[in-house]
């Protein structure tokens, strides 16, 4: 799935001691309901960007992780903004969170995933796409 936008790929974390740059078009574009996303954004659903991690730079300090494999996230360890998130099973790929980008606004949601997991009080009606479980591939029966 290829994203058009006219913006720069930059982003950061809240104090700026993490930046990052894509050097080429995001790859993905998503909501997740799932409750490991809500609990590491602390909102009812998290949204991301993906992009080919050859194709990314970070600056600044590296930041740090956490997760249980294959899944590990990143955060600013000066002011604990999340950054992004690794799927070990697709290591060539790395989502930012969609409010860690510079400009948020280019990067419109194309699917909603894990919906069997979305909040009942939470609903956004834009008539996307709405997966049972994930949204980026994975190999064949990995599904979380």
């Amino acid at each position: 799935m290829s994203i058009e936008t006219t913006a720069s790929h930059t982003g950061g974390c809240r104090c700026g001691a993490i930046r990052f740059e894509a050097k080429a078009e995001p790859i993905y574009a998503s909501y997740c309901h799932c409750s490991d996303c809500r609990r590491a954004s602390g909102a009812p659903a998290a949204a991301f960007v993906g992009f080919h991690t050859e194709d990314v730079t970070f600056e600044g300090e590296t930041g740090s992780t956490y997760g249980k494999a294959p899944v590990s996230r990143s955060f600013c360890g000066t002011c604990g903004a999340p950054i992004a998130y690794r799927d070990e099973r697709i290591g060539d790929q790395i989502f930012f969170m969609l409010g860690a980008m510079d400009a948020p606004e280019n990067y419109p949601p194309r699917v909603h995933g894990y919906v069997r997991e979305q909040l009942p009080f939470f609903h956004i009606d834009d008539g996307l796409p709405r997966m049972e479980t994930m949204t980026a591939p994975r190999p064949s029966g990995d599904n979380r």
